[in-house]
């Protein structure tokens, strides 16, 4: 670094205004959303509190459908209470027709783009053959009001409109009927958020979602929420009362949304009764079907039904699982004061895995989400180990990940099931409760939530292998090609790198906000307050965003504008570092200093080269070319100069003499805002003797000029090197122009021999083969 000296006169350097700085007022990157953020009203506040005025409808369902075994296909037929709450009269209501999406010619289907074929595989080829063959997608059989006389509705795709007989005005209810049949998806070749899959036992697990036709959303931000469903953006539904009554083989057990109501009709004493002991094991689960009853029930089908009854309030959709195959465990967990049961059910294949894992994390995301949000308000929480790899539903979740078929499992297994089971147990807060709109906003359900799992994750244990949530994590995202990225503001449909975009960077962010940005007390109060005022309600970007800096009083407008309505890299850099030193003009002190400096310099390699080569100099051939400066030395301490320093601190009072004599170093350092990204500046000062000083400095110190700034420090002790962002908490893409002098950073490359790479063994698998003497481990299973 440049070292300089700081004489007793200081100058200032004077700054143009932030127009001249940073382009127009508009392209400043604190300026305030005002234009963006919609105007606030009687329904949603400034504040980002729920106004006065605030309504939203509510729908019931009485539901009656009956499972075929033998063909995998659903009848059903179902009544739809749907309240009017808004101020507004309408004549047709909207529902979703999430089914149709599987049909051969559905919009999903018809835009999916492809790459090239030469080495299709013979699943995805499958894949392929099985779409264009199924018969997937609803059969609307009847759709009539109470009176049992035929309503006009019009299939759109995705969509169905009900003409309703006579406008259902503010206040006022109607009721309607709406029969239908479908065929279920194979979800291992057709893909889908529900579906079954088949065994080479020949038994099924239906995990059965999105499945009867549900009123879409009316609200006071759309109106009807009825945007097509390409299968990536999710949904969008209102609260009501459900009352389902499913009929499946006698041998099946089913999982569900909601209390079972017939619990003598459809389960053994003996279950009944571990359930009983379930609800009192709050340190592991208990077992209510075993893996030895389920796997007897696999060996024979019954041909006879049972009907199992549920009833789920105040929920916005409804989903369900069954299978003779299902092992089931259960235990309680105390979610302030009141007893909430964790429960999974998975087949013998999920074993052991599931057995240990599932419903204990369950549980564990119960624990920390009613912390960091509210108190879980359900009576039930339900993970499902099926062909959907993870898909949330309001109590009642389905997640994949298995074991070999020996029973052992990677740690990527393992960790897999855990975060995925934190993750979609966690949708019950966000969106099953906080009701956000996933057809539009996928972040502000998937990011919220992937930050919550994120903070369960480190509370699992110690070092916990978090995919996303640190700001390390991002980087490659944030720095990748331009033309692959969009903001997090955008249509869940529109998004090239979703699991980045709606997952991983708006978790960074959260995880930013809270660590760096605003620290976690006022974080963790206002992320609270969020999520207590939009419970059982339909929240909107603007208003976590308004509520965020309600109950903090942090201005964060520059960080949605930056994270959430951009594409900007962080990429902060060091560009220069200047040392000052005070000059204390005595003489003594500084020619002394200075002849240290002059005699410790390196020669050059001419001075080293003439030394040896010149003989004799001209001025010593003839002296009569030498005078007085050829004998002066500037820095020998004459009397004159002792005189002038006497002179200079006789005028000083005792505090400048201090200061004139103190061994302050000042440095200078110009920072650039290379990615774009404001964001605060964390600088790690690293002194000569070892010891380190981390200075944090807001954001708003690029509020005047959003891509350079130069800032002071003044140290005791001298600074052997400046690191920005030593502990990875800002999501920097770019570490190598973080330190100053500049700091190599380390990677790391193998060696191999090019070959066709075959599975390769887990570690479990590995030990058990060390410990028998196998050479190959696979020869185990």
């Amino acid at each position: 670094m440049k070292k300089k000296v700081l004489v007793t006169a200081l100058a200032f350097i004077s700054y143009h205004s932030v127009f001249a700085q940073s382009g127009s007022y508009n392209n400043n990157k604190f300026h305030q959303l005002q234009e963006i953020l919609p105007t606030p009203n009687e329904y949603r506040t400034a504040s980002g509190a729920p106004g006065h005025a605030y309504w939203q409808q509510k729908v019931d369902y009485v539901i009656k459908a009956e499972l075929n075994d033998d063909n995998q296909s659903l009848t059903g037929s179902e009544t739809i209470t749907y309240h009017n709450n808004s101020p507004d009269v309408l004549t047709y209501v909207w529902l979703q027709l999430d089914q149709n999406n599987y049909a051969a010619n559905s919009d999903a289907s018809l835009t999916q783009t492809n790459g090239k074929v030469e080495n299709m595989s013979f699943d995805a080829l499958e894949r392929l053959t099985a779409n264009n063959k199924s018969k997937l997608g609803y059969t609307i059989k009847s759709v009539k009001d109470a009176a049992g006389k035929s309503l006009p509705f019009t299939i759109n795709k995705t969509m169905m409109r009900v003409d309703l007989p006579q406008p259902l005005k503010p206040g006022a209810s109607f009721s309607f009927s709406v029969d239908w049949f479908n065929y279920i998806n194979d979800s291992r070749k057709t893909g889908g958020r529900g579906g079954m899959e088949y065994f080479e036992d020949g038994n099924y697990i239906y995990e059965m979602a999105q499945w009867f036709p549900r009123l879409c959303v009316y609200d006071d931000v759309n109106g009807w929420q009825n945007k097509q469903f390409l299968g990536t953006g999710e949904f969008a539904l209102e609260f009501g009362d459900y009352k389902v009554s499913l009929t499946v083989p006698a041998d099946h057990i089913v999982m569900a949304t909601g209390i079972l109501q017939n619990q003598s009709q459809v389960l053994s004493k003996q279950q009944i009764d571990r359930l009983e002991q379930a609800k009192a094991s709050v340190k592991k689960p208990v077992i209510i079907v075993s893996q030895e009853e389920a796997t007897q029930k696999e060996k024979s089908h019954s041909k006879d039904k049972k009907t199992w009854i549920f009833q789920g309030d105040n929920v916005r959709d409804f989903a369900w699982a069954s299978s003779r195959k299902f092992i089931w465990d259960a235990m309680g967990v105390n979610v302030n004061g009141k007893t909430v049961m964790a429960m999974s059910a998975y087949p013998k294949e999920g074993n052991p895995l599931w057995e240990k894992y599932s419903t204990q994390a369950a549980a564990h995301t119960l624990e920390v989400y009613s912390r960091y949000t509210f108190d879980y308000p359900y009576p039930v929480a339900i993970s499902v180990n099926g062909p959907v790899g993870g898909m949330e539903y309001p109590m009642i979740c389905f997640n994949g990940p298995r074991p070999e078929k020996d029973g052992t499992y990677a740690a990527e297994t393992k960790y897999g099931l855990i975060s995925v089971v934190i993750h979609e147990v966690g949708h019950n807060f966000f969106p099953m409760i906080v009701n956000s709109d996933e057809r539009q906003w996928s972040w502000m359900d998937e990011g919220l939530n992937t930050f919550l799992q994120y903070l369960s994750e480190q509370e699992w244990e110690q070092n916990y292998p978090s995919r996303r949530g640190e700001p390390k994590n991002i980087t490659s995202y944030m720095a990748s090609d331009k033309s692959t990225l969009e903001p997090i503001m955008s249509n869940s449909e529109s998004i090239i790198q979703f699991g980045n975009n709606a997952y991983g960077k708006p978790a960074t962010a959260l995880n930013i906000l809270r660590e760096t940005v605003m620290g976690r007390e006022l974080f963790d109060y206002s992320f609270k307050e969020y999520a207590k005022r939009w419970k059982f309600k339909h929240p909107e970007p603007a208003d976590f965003f308004r509520t965020m800096e309600d109950a903090s009083a942090v201005d964060l407008d520059w960080f949605w504008r930056g994270w959430f309505y951009g594409t900007d890299a962080v990429d902060i850099a060091i560009k220069n570092v200047s040392w000052y030193k005070v000059d204390s003009q005595n003489p003594d002190i500084e020619k002394t200093a200075q002849r240290q400096k002059k005699d410790s310099a390196p020669k050059t390699v001419s001075d080293q080269r003439n030394q040896k080569s010149i003989k004799q100099y001209r001025v010593d051939r003839f002296p009569d070319l030498q005078d007085f400066y050829n004998k002066y030395d500037a820095l020998e301490v004459t009397e004159s100069d002792r005189k002038r320093y006497q002179l200079f601190t006789s005028n000083l009072n005792d505090n400048e003499k201090q200061l004139s004599t103190s061994s302050t170093n000042v440095y200078l350092i110009d920072f650039e805002n290379v990615g774009g990204l404001v964001m605060p500046i964390i600088l790690q000062m690293q002194y000569e003797d070892g010891s380190k000083e981390i200075v944090r400095i807001p954001a708003e110190i690029w509020r005047r000029n959003n891509d350079k700034v130069s800032k002071i420090f003044v140290t005791e002790k001298p600074v052997k090197q400046f690191t920005i962002d030593p502990l990875q908490e800002t999501a920097d893409i770019n570490q190598a122009n973080n330190s100053y002098p500049e700091a190599s950073v380390a990677s790391q490359f193998q060696l191999f021999k090019q070959q066709q790479r075959a599975k390769q063994p887990n570690q479990m698998q590995l030990e058990r083969s060390s410990a028998s003497g196998t050479s190959n481990p696979q020869n185990n299973k």
